[in-house]
């Protein structure tokens, strides 16, 4: 029946040493329903869906599925039995092939009678097929290595593993950061059949605009605490931003002057580059104090760019320079004072089996170095431990595993790793995917802190409103060419710039 509950959480606790992650959450999840989870980064919200979804267990408290006890034992069971969980990190295996991904834990389903038998992978491969284009995916063929696809695959892969096994209760972690709007569309339309079906959806963003369009109520987690639900007709965009953060999000969010302002001297030039299916003469330039913004879809050949700029990817013809001098690969870029926040940034920017330490500190060995061989553990520690500061990283201290750590605090460390070496040149790629409200507004304000300061900054974004709020110049970029160039300006809007990108 619509309006059964299908889900209770009761009284739920858990803890990290003496970190509380979640403390007496209680949650009823309903048939029918889209249910939002909000709260800013370390909130809780993924400790409480993880448990659920068979992660990792409760310290108290229970859970009821269905009306029966639910305490299952993984992921892979939570699935078979009912409740699928879209994670927020990339959960799919590089080495192997997407269907092979796809039916990871369940390939023995293709073995032909006997268990030590021989994979069928004619059949594996079409029944692939069917999974993919049954949630509407009609370019990723079943035999490509996962490793080859870029993020947005891989995780449309990921959301198409879940479904083959039509779960009762979707959970998606802060799934739609990593989607362009072809695949944000795509999981829009998964939770709206599941709603139609009388089935439940838990819905976990920090965008605004999409959680308020797309849930029918929203939970607010603070400090591992349920602070409050609207209701669909209750939603108030200011009322809960300050239910998620517990105060007034007061000064300016963005840049607060309307000015195209930046100083003439060049620190870093792209001269018509070529990358075979990706980049087509590519010419920019960017100065010093300045805020240079790359904008486009998905597919436009931006990320490509980024890596190139910092030196991670060779190109056909054309070069990079920074400061006057050849950028030939990410050793030279570092030397050159250039940092780079890539966009999968627990694969490309973190080791997340390491700590905090030991992600800030590598970025800055060579200003730790003491009489070229030696490095103190009281010069290290006072390094890193100042871009914690500085950076207000929420941790038990720099000891703790990155792993451990929420999304924006994650995208914290990456960045004290680049700030604390002195980066001269910062290149962001979608440097506020996955953060919450104000994790984004101390990051801008950070940007706009290192402008004044006279270093440069790249952002590739496709949100425009960040854009548009941030950047001195705006270069939008469509099928691997820039197709326009907007300066800073009060009346610059979204319809203008995105008419260039479609």
């Amino acid at each position: 029946m619509k309006n059964e509950i299908i889900v209770e959480i009761i009284h739920m606790d858990k803890r990290f040493g003496s970190t509380i992650a979640i403390d007496n959450v209680d949650i009823s999840i309903r048939r029918g329903e889209i249910v939002g989870l909000i709260g800013e980064n370390g909130s809780g919200k993924s400790t409480v869906t993880s448990i659920l979804a068979g992660m990792q267990r409760a310290d108290n408290g229970e859970m009821r599925f269905k009306g029966a006890e639910w305490k299952p034992n993984s992921m892979l069971e939570a699935l078979e039995n009912g409740v699928g969980m879209i994670v927020q990190e990339t959960g799919t295996v590089p080495g192997i092939t997407v269907a092979e991904n796809l039916f990871l834990g369940r390939i023995d389903r293709f073995r032909g009678g006997k268990r030590l038998g021989l994979i069928n992978r004619k059949e594996m491969m079409a029944r692939a097929r069917e999974v993919l284009e049954d949630i509407g995916i009609h370019h990723i063929r079943p035999d490509m290595i996962t490793g080859a696809l870029d993020l947005q695959d891989r995780k449309l892969i990921e959301i198409a593993k879940v479904m083959s096994k039509k779960p009762e209760v979707l959970v998606v972690d802060e799934t739609t950061t990593a989607l362009s709007q072809v695949g944000r569309d795509i999981i829009y339309h998964i939770m709206e059949e599941m709603k139609k079906q009388n089935k439940a959806v838990v819905f976990i963003s920090h965008d605004m605009d999409e959680i308020m369009n797309v849930c029918d109520s929203l939970t607010v987690l603070r400090d591992g605490k349920i602070i409050t639900t609207f209701e669909k007709e209750e939603f108030d965009e200011d009322k809960i931003k300050t239910s998620m953060i517990g105060r007034e999000i007061k000064g300016d969010y963005y840049r607060s002057d309307q000015q195209c302002s930046y100083q003439n001297e060049i620190v870093l030039e792209v001269k018509n580059v070529n990358v075979t299916d990706k980049l087509k003469d590519i010419n920019l330039q960017l100065h010093k104090g300045e805020i240079l913004g790359i904008g486009g879809l998905s597919n436009c050949g931006f990320h490509t760019l980024g890596k190139i700029m910092f030196g991670a990817r060779p190109v056909n013809s054309g070069e990079v320079t920074a400061f006057g001098q050849l950028v030939k690969n990410e050793a030279e870029a570092m030397k050159l004072r250039v940092g780079y926040v890539a966009k999968d940034r627990d694969i490309e920017s973190l080791c997340l089996n390491a700590s905090i330490k030991d992600n800030i500190a590598i970025g800055g060995l060579d200003k730790l170095l003491r009489h070229r061989y030696f490095i103190f553990p009281r010069v290290e520690k006072k390094y890193v431990r100042k871009q914690m500061k500085d950076l207000m990283i929420k941790c038990r201290d720099e000891n703790q595993y990155v792993s451990e750590l929420s999304g924006g605090n994650k995208q914290k460390v990456v960045f004290g790793k680049w700030i604390g070496r002195e980066s001269e040149i910062l290149i962001l790629d979608c440097p506020t995917r996955g953060v919450d409200i104000g994790v984004k507004q101390a990051m801008y304000q950070l940007m706009s802190e290192m402008k004044k300061q006279g270093k440069a900054i790249i952002i590739i974004s496709e949100e425009m409103s960040e854009l548009i709020g941030m950047s001195d110049r705006l270069l939008v970029m469509k099928d691997g060419e820039i197709k326009k160039e907007f300066l800073r300006s009060s009346e610059l809007s979204e319809e203008k710039v995105i008419q260039y990108m479609i």
